[in-house]
């Protein structure tokens, strides 16, 4: 998935991106969200969410729980 899609999913949905930086291992983008969700996106399309919010975000990415 491109971090631009889901960021748009996610912001359409009312959930405010509050953070966007590039993760530590600088293969993927870190996006922190309003209601405590952390999306991890990585170069290779891998995602993943955890935090006090991850279960919406990953409902609306359609991730596996």
């Amino acid at each position: 998935m491109d971090v631009d899609k889901a960021t748009a999913v996610i912001s359409a949905a009312g959930i405010e991106l509050t953070d966007r930086r590039r993760n530590g291992a600088d293969d993927g983008w870190s996006l922190s969200f309003s209601n405590g969700a952390i999306l991890e996106v990585r170069d290779n399309g891998e995602v993943s969410a955890s935090g006090k919010g991850a279960e919406a975000v990953a409902s609306l990415l359609d991730l596996p729980k």
